[in-house]
C-alpha cells in the first residue's frame, strides 16, 4: 500500500497508463474515461446491441486479429472513432475500435486483473452502478490525450500526457454518482466530482478541436449527461 494507490478511499482517480498501474495494484475496478470518443463511441454502439474490441493505436497486429475474428474496423469503412458515426450501427456488430488513449488504456487495466468499464458522460449513473455491484474499490481512469497525436492524420509521435478537461468532467460525474451510492471519494475524485461541468466540452481544447474540424456534432453527443443507461464491462476482450 502507498500514497500512490490512493489507499483508504472508495473511489479514486488517476491518469493515463500510469494511472492505470498505480490504481491496479489496489482497485478491484477500473473504469477507463476517454469522453472525445473512445467512451463515448462505446456506449453509443453497446445502447444499439453491438460490441466494442478495444484494439491499441497503430497496432496492426491486433487490426489483423480483430479481422481475422469478423470484427468490423473502425476506420475502414463508415464507422470510425467518431460518436457520429455509430449512431445507427447494426445490432449484434463487432466492432475493432483503435484509439490512442481509451482503447490502448482498457488493454492495459485488463492486465491488472480489475474488472474494466468504459465510462462517459451518457452512461455516467449507469457505470457508477454496475462498478458498485462488482465491488471495490473503484479506480477512475481518466485517460487524458497524447501530445503529437493527431487523429485525423498519419505519421504523428506518441508524445507525453497531456491531461484534458473532458475526462476530468467525465471521469467528475461517474465520482459523484458513486459518491450518490455512500461511497468515499480520494482528494483527485472529489475534486472532479466538484467540477463535473458539462458545458465545459465545447470550449476546452479537445472540443474546439473537433468543432473547428467539422465535427461538433459529436461533442453534443459526448455532452449528454445520463442518457444512457449501458455499462459496457470487458470480457474476453471485448466491451459490452
Amino acid at each position: 500500500m502507498g500514497i500512490w494507490e490512493q489507499t483508504g478511499s472508495d473511489v479514486r482517480l488517476d491518469w493515463g497508463a500510469e494511472g492505470v498501474a498505480a490504481l491496479g495494484r489496489e482497485c478491484a475496478v477500473l473504469v477507463v474515461v476517454d469522453v472525445l470518443s473512445f467512451s463515448t463511441t462505446t456506449d453509443l454502439v453497446v445502447a444499439r446491441g453491438g460490441r466494442v474490441l478495444p484494439v491499441r493505436w497503430r497496432d496492426e497486429r491486433g487490426v489483423a486479429q480483430a479481422r481475422a475474428a469478423g470484427a468490423v474496423i473502425a476506420g475502414e469503412g463508415r464507422f470510425t472513432l467518431r460518436p457520429s458515426s455509430v449512431t445507427d450501427i447494426p445490432p449484434g456488430t463487432l466492432l475493432a475500435l483503435p484509439s490512442p488513449n481509451g482503447a490502448t488504456l482498457c488493454d492495459a487495466a485488463a492486465a491488472t486483473g480489475a474488472h474494466v468499464l468504459a465510462g462517459c458522460l451518457r452512461n455516467a449513473s449507469a457505470v457508477a452502478a454496475k462498478a458498485v455491484s462488482l465491488g471495490g474499490p473503484v479506480g477512475l481512469i481518466a485517460a487524458g490525450e497524447r501530445w503529437g497525436v493527431n487523429i485525423f492524420g498519419h505519421g504523428e509521435t506518441f508524445g507525453p500526457l497531456r491531461p484534458c478537461v473532458e475526462d476530468q468532467v467525465g471521469a467528475g460525474a461517474i465520482a459523484a454518482a458513486l459518491a450518490g451510492h455512500g461511497l468515499s471519494l480520494s482528494a483527485e475524485a472529489a475534486l472532479a466530482a466538484r467540477s463535473a461541468d458539462v458545458t465545459a466540452l465545447a470550449s476546452c481544447v479537445s472540443g474546439r478541436e473537433l468543432s473547428e474540424a467539422g465535427h461538433g456534432g459529436d461533442v453534443a453527443l459526448a455532452a449528454r449527461l445520463d442518457v444512457s443507461d449501458t455499462a459496457p464491462v470487458l470480457t474476453e476482450g471485448v466491451l459490452a
